[in-house]
This record gives C-alpha cells, structure tokens and sequence, in this order.
C-alpha cells in the first residue's frame, strides 16, 4: 500500500480522487448547505446546523448540530451574547478565503507554512435603519489583509484564495428568496401596531 501524499495537512490523493470523480460526473459537484434559525428575544438569535447534501447523498457525519449564537452589542440595542450577523459574514468570508487558497495551494504542491487574515468591513446604519433610501443597506466596502509564510508569491496565493464560493457569492449576484409564512399568535390579546415606516 502506497504512502499518501500530505499537503499542507491535507490529502492531496484524495483530494485529486475527488476532483477526478466531479470531472466525470458533474452531477456529484451539486450541493446544498443549510441552517435552521430561530429567534430568541431582542437582537438575540441562534442558528443549528447539521446535515446537508453532496457527492449525490444526504451527508449524516455530525452527530449533533452546530449551534451559533448571533446578538447585537449594547450601542444596537443587544446584550453581546453573541457577534452579530454582519460580524458572522465577515467570519465566513475569512474562513472561506483560508479554505480555499490551503486546500488550492495544496492540490498544486505549494506548501502553506502560516496563513493569517484580518477582515473589515464598512456599514452606514443609514440605510439599514431606513433614514437614507440612497444609502446602501450592507456593506460598503470589505478589506481582507492576509500574511502567509510561503514559498508561492502573493500573486498566486491570492489567485487561490479567490476561489472561494463565498467570496463568489458576495461578489457576484445571486438570487436569494425570501418567503414569510404568517403563524397565528398564542395569545388572542396580542395584536401588531405597525411601526413607522423606514424607522426601527
């Protein structure tokens, strides 16, 4: 049995392996991910996540769900139990920056000794508290600085980076769906006031 091949701890063999398969039948590269949220009080609200499809089956590995905790700090009204959402954007952009330029550099040989990143990014509450219609709701621009301790130069340890489905997905438009189901309240004495439009 042959030695298998390690990349910058990842497998390259099975890496290639996998490539190969996808290649083959392209129909084995459709996936889908997903997360269940639900509301807790105020700013504060958890998401779980568990299963999702690849490679042509439902993937049952993770015995039990992920759970994440989102809140707002204390200047938006939250009480920091958690980041907040837009923090939690900036997280998988970083994450999925990382993923992709080691998985990338290792499928090429390239050798990855320390990687590190800061990522920032610019709101103007303006627009999601509804004040300026001109005013863009997310972020207005998004900086991520990388130090990488490597033998490929900057040039190409960025062009894997940007391999990234999720810098993709922010950068590129996508159609995102949003549908609301109306529940009946528990109690009857409950009754929605509609607050003023464009306000919080």
């Amino acid at each position: 049995m042959s030695e298998q091949k390690f990349v910058n701890k990842i497998n390259v063999d099975e890496l290639m392996e996998t490539i190969g398969r996808v290649r083959q039948n392209p129909e084995l590269g459709r996936s889908c991910f997903r997360v269940k949220n639900r509301w807790l009080e105020g700013g504060h609200n958890e998401t779980s996540i568990q299963g999702f499809y690849i490679a042509g089956q439902e993937d049952d590995s993770r015995d039990e769900p992920f759970v994440l905790e989102a809140d707002e700090p204390p200047v938006l009204l939250g009480e920091n139990r958690g980041p907040n959402p837009v923090e939690y954007l900036l997280t998988a952009l970083a994450g999925c920056l990382t993923s992709s330029m080691v998985y990338h550099a290792a499928a090429h040989g390239i050798h990855i000794e320390e990687l590190e990143s800061e990522v920032e990014g610019e709101i103007d509450l303006r627009g999601f508290l509804g004040i300026e219609k001109e005013v863009k709701k997310g972020y207005q621009n998004i900086h991520v600085n990388f130090k990488v301790r490597s033998d490929a130069s900057p040039e190409k340890l960025r062009e894997l980076a940007l391999f990234s489905p999720v810098f993709d997905t922010i950068t590129s438009p996508v159609p995102v769906m949003v549908h609301v189901e109306k529940k009946e309240p528990v109690s009857k004495n409950w009754e929605s006031k509609p607050a003023e439009a464009g306000v919080l």
